[in-house]
């Protein structure tokens, strides 16, 4: 027991230490983190002074406008946008009427955003964002778009067990299953739901106004003492297909272990009776063939089976109806219509409509009614949930229609019913439509790396600016939004220290998925000594007018930006470089640069109150031209402006390293 507390505490001793190590290097990690990032110049907070002290000019306004647009500050946005409209109304981009537009929209201000989308249209003529649209549903939006095009009612056919499975035979009979057993002195219990066994049943179908006969079993051969269910009639009412049990000419067949399927039987009609069943030759006693269905022109027949082959639970599969009572080999409908779940009682109507229950594809619960249109070459059109009522949270199922009359059929074990499951007729209100969707995805990179931006913010606006849907990227920095077509969205990427991107797109009118990467461009600069404080903060060039010195009103905005940073950082000086071009005698050219020179740093000094300590300069005349542009050489007006620069380097700072935050968004 002592060798053991000793070594015990000999552990703890070397834990401590380990863990005191690691807190140092974690502090000096800490350390260095701050040094490298020791202070920040927030663009926006200069471009607010320079505004504040009664600079104009539309550069300042287009970023001040921007830093606000894209933080979504819709009110100051506005507010620096009509500036810019006020002072160069006709010298802007395009783009900032639009942006103007919809940040008085924001502000419920619509007929000055109208106006101003007019201004954008003119020059945008093609642009169709100045259409308003109605905000998208975000939940089961596909459901929610289908909803509302059934009306359902009760029927008077249910018993208080179970009713389910309709068919129309021709246009005045309605048959169905039912377990309510009537007519029989023995009853037979079916173990699985301890119900007496589905029996085929019929009514009439009064054609003036849809009302339903009395109940009556349907007489012939069909009925057995097992299961029977799902008939399907052929145009002509003479033949029907329907399932039953493996019970065939008095043989009670099952499966390897011990289970008896189901199975489609053909019989036809003589005189009032139906005779004849027997079995399709691709049944097998291994696998279940179930809920046949036939195509308009009967050449085709539809079932659910889980035979080999099969995607999932159970699915839709097809035969062609040969002659001589022959059937090719069955084929599976494909991924496309069958999940893992169960497929199962397609009905198609003569137009091609393919109308199944699934509980593989998203629903409201349980088995939903879906809808496809199959051609004759057997490709399928958009799977289609044709929402509530139709569909509820409970079974909904067994779904059938006259495409004429637009009155049908389903069945459901939904709330409120007499039974199990019942019977519901509806009448269509319209035709359940292909949605068209676009998936807007992509990642969120560095602009200049190429790196990914994890924890980015990505969000989908529509056309007026309104929120729809964000999402922060996680470690692959993807995202993705569904949306839908022939509308106008904005996506716009966000990131503290970053400069936001925003993408605007008019998606088309078919489905897709449009690939939309967003590219933030970091707003950390580290300055050092020897560095153009100018170009870090992207100033434009300080001009003078020809053969003067004195300083412009458009440079006098430029120099605000030197002055805003330099009193942001105290401790930091500058060497200020003026230069010409090589125009001129060479002595007349250093002097009018070391005239411009003196002007500029007079100008900081008097105007700024900075410190003339702070700054020092010189002029360079044509002595440090950045081109070909010596004496001599021709050039263009652009080439010799390119020589005439003012530079503001660094020449001290704390520690001798800094970062600089040049972007209008920051810290907003």
């Amino acid at each position: 027991m002592k060798h053991t507390l000793q070594h015990k505490a000999l552990i703890a001793c070397i834990a401590l230490i380990s863990l005191m190590g690691w807190s140092q290097e974690k502090r000096i990690a800490k350390a260095d983190k701050q040094y490298e990032r020791y202070a920040y110049i927030n663009a926006q907070e200069i471009y607010l002074d320079v505004a504040n002290e009664g600079y104009r000019s539309p550069d300042l306004f287009k970023r001040l406008g921007n830093s606000y647009y894209f933080n979504a500050n819709f009110e100051e946005a506005a507010k620096w946008y009509g500036e810019l409209m006020t002072d160069a109304v006709n010298q802007v981009e395009a783009e900032y009427y639009f942006r103007y537009s919809q940040s008085l929209k924001a502000l419920k201000r619509y007929d000055e955003a109208d106006q101003w989308m007019t201004k954008f249209n003119t020059f945008n003529g093609n642009d169709d964002r100045a259409e308003l649209f109605k905000e998208q549903p975000d939940y089961l939006r596909e459901i929610d778009f289908q909803s509302g095009r059934y009306e359902i009612t009760k029927t008077g056919i249910n018993s208080n067990l179970s009713d389910f499975g309709t068919a129309f035979n021709q246009k005045n009979k309605l048959v169905f299953s039912s377990s309510r057993d009537t007519g029989s002195f023995v009853k037979r219990i079916y173990e699985w739901n301890q119900q007496p066994f589905l029996d085929l049943y019929e009514v009439d179908i009064n054609e003036s106004n849809g009302e339903l006969s009395e109940v009556r079993k349907v007489s012939g051969d069909l009925n057995t003492i097992f299961h029977e269910s799902t008939p399907a009639y052929t145009a002509d009412g003479t033949t029907v297909y329907f399932t039953k049990n493996n019970y065939n000419n008095g043989k009670y067949r099952e499966d390897n272990d011990g289970t008896n399927k189901l199975k489609i039987y053909r019989a036809t009609k003589s005189g009032k009776r139906w005779v004849n069943p027997v079995e399709l030759p691709f049944n097998s006693d291994e696998y279940t063939v179930a809920h046949p269905t036939l195509s308009g022109d009967n050449k085709k027949l539809f079932f659910s089976s889980d035979m080999p082959g099969s995607e999932g639970l159970s699915d839709i599969w097809v035969v062609d109806i040969l002659e001589d009572d022959q059937y090719s080999e069955p084929r599976n409908l494909g991924e496309g219509i069958n999940t893992p779940g169960r497929e199962t009682f397609p009905f198609m109507t003569p137009s091609g409509d393919l109308y199944f229950a699934s509980d593989g594809h998203i629903g409201l619960g349980g088995l939903d009614i879906y809808v496809t249109n199959v051609t004759e070459a057997e490709t399928l059109s958009e799977i289609i949930n044709i929402g509530e009522p139709a569909n509820s949270s409970k079974d909904d199922f067994a779904f059938i229609i006259d495409e004429e009359t637009k009155f049908g059929y389903l069945s459901s074990n939904r709330a409120g019913g007499m039974g199990d499951d019942d019977i519901y007729r509806f009448k269509q209100l319209s035709k359940p439509e292909i949605l068209c969707e676009i998936i807007l995805n992509g990642v969120v990179k560095d602009k200049n790396s190429g790196e990914l931006i994890p924890g980015a913010e990505v969000q989908l606006l529509d056309a007026n600016n309104n929120l729809i849907k964000k999402v922060i990227v996680g470690e692959r920095a993807n995202f993705a939004f569904i949306a839908e077509c022939e509308k106008q969205y904005f996506l716009r990427a966000t990131k503290e220290t970053y400069v936001g991107d925003e993408k605007f797109v008019t998606t088309p009118n078919e489905s897709q998925t449009l690939e939309l990467d967003l590219s933030l461009e970091s707003e950390d600069v580290k300055v050092e000594p020897g560095d153009d404080i100018g170009q870090l903060i992207r100033i434009n060039p300080i001009y003078f007018d020809f053969d003067k010195y004195y300083i412009r009103p458009d440079a006098s905005v430029e120099l605000a930006k030197i002055i805003a940073v330099m009193k942001q950082f105290p401790e930091m000086t500058i060497d200020v470089r003026s230069h010409t071009d090589s125009r001129g005698n060479d002595e007349y050219n250093r002097r009018l640069s070391d005239n411009r020179n003196k002007s500029t740093i007079n100008y900081i000094v008097e105007r700024g109150g900075i410190d003339r300590s702070r700054i020092t300069g010189r002029g360079y005349g044509e002595s440090q031209l950045i081109n070909r542009c010596s004496n001599g050489v021709p050039c263009s007006r652009e080439e010799h402006e390119d020589n005439r620069r003012s530079e503001f380097i660094v020449t001290k700072i704390r520690d001798n390293i800094q970062v600089i935050n040049t972007s209008p968004s920051a810290n907003n």
